[in-house]
């Protein structure tokens, strides 16, 4: 994609977040990307550029341009629209952004053109490593990689290792407790699944409707690259992007998880049906395909929504930033009576 030479493209980051290091490539396996606000706008950034698109990484706002930014972002400075600064949140899980005329959501559950949201699904783990070949059929490591608050406390109890090992199933889990905006203790091995058997996530049981409308399916999408069967909790995200039964299988009790592992533990053949139906999916989630999603997005919305606002009226711009408090307000309260 070619910007218009009119329009600048630039991923903000406060100085307030700015990383001490920035890694060389967006494939790095850097323990930055474990955290939102770099994993949305530092790794987009450095994906874009390294495809020949034309984009800056910046810690001023400038007057003028398309200025991308993580909700986060907004802890820790002011964040304001101009006549010619169009804003472009990347809103992860956060309530929709009262300054942004454009956001970016992880859940296609929550597109909405009238509200501005477009679904770009999150990049993959950086650096992924996919499951060893030369395991062929074993079935040995039952693993969770994810942060503490994706975990179900069932799952962090003796019993539930307990009863794995009384199926000779080990338990491999790389659990990480960090802060929204601390990186430097995340252990990064999050990108390794050489020795994995079967992903286990599950954030909650026993939920009468799918739930999480912000989450991404990121553990799905990785575990799809990696070639490795997911038991997954009753989530939008998952049952959106894939189908439960064929390309993954979701447990939303204890009963239905030991089901699924007992099932995957005993037919060989259904697990590799499973890896084979999630390979295919994951041919729309590689970060290639993942980069010339965000080309189509900047080229046929950003830039034409940009030229829309810059050319309209201030009373305009005005209305426009009127309605996004007012959506902002809105969202919060659906978010407090639905939690």
């Amino acid at each position: 994609m070619r910007n218009s030479p009119s329009v600048n493209i630039y991923f903000y980051i406060p100085k307030s977040f700015w990383p001490i290091q920035i890694p060389a490539s967006s494939n790095e396996n850097w323990s930055g990307f474990g955290v939102g606000i770099y994993a949305w706008t530092l790794q987009t950034y450095l994906k874009l550029k390294e495809a020949g698109v034309g984009c800056q990484l910046i810690d001023r706002l400038p007057e003028e341009g398309i200025v991308l930014f993580h909700a986060n972002a907004i802890r820790g400075t002011t964040i304001q629209p101009g006549p010619k600064r169009l804003l472009i949140c990347l809103k992860a899980e956060a309530p929709l952004c009262a300054q942004a005329q454009l956001h970016v959501v992880q859940n296609p559950c929550e597109v909405s053109k009238w509200l501005g949201c477009h679904f770009i699904p999150h990049w993959p783990q950086p650096g992924l490593q996919p499951r060893s070949p030369g395991r062929q059929g074993r079935f040995e490591t039952v693993a969770f990689l994810g942060h503490r608050n994706s975990l179900a406390a069932e799952l962090m109890t003796p019993e539930w290792e307990q009863q794995l090992q009384q199926r000779n199933l080990n338990w491999l889990p790389v659990i990480n407790t960090n802060a929204w905006s601390k990186h430097q203790s995340i252990d990064t091995r999050w990108n390794d699944y050489r020795q994995i058997d079967v992903i286990v996530a599950v954030r909650q049981f026993n939920r009468r409707q799918p739930g999480y409308r912000s989450k991404p399916a990121t553990k799905l999408y990785n575990a799809w690259l990696a070639g490795v069967p997911a038991i997954l909790g009753r989530e939008l995200a998952y049952q959106t992007e894939g189908r439960a039964g064929v390309d993954y299988m979701e447990a939303n009790s204890m009963a239905e998880l030991w089901s699924c592992l007992d099932r995957l533990q005993q037919d060989s053949v259904l697990r590799a049906k499973i890896v084979k139906r999630g390979q295919l999916r994951s041919l729309h989630y590689t970060p290639e395909m993942l980069v010339k999603r965000w080309q189509q997005f900047l080229h046929n919305v950003a830039i034409p929504a940009y030229q829309t606002w810059v050319n309209g009226s201030s009373w305009q711009r005005q209305v426009s930033y009127g309605g996004g408090t007012f959506f902002n307000y809105c969202d919060r309260t659906i978010r407090r009576l639905t939690n």
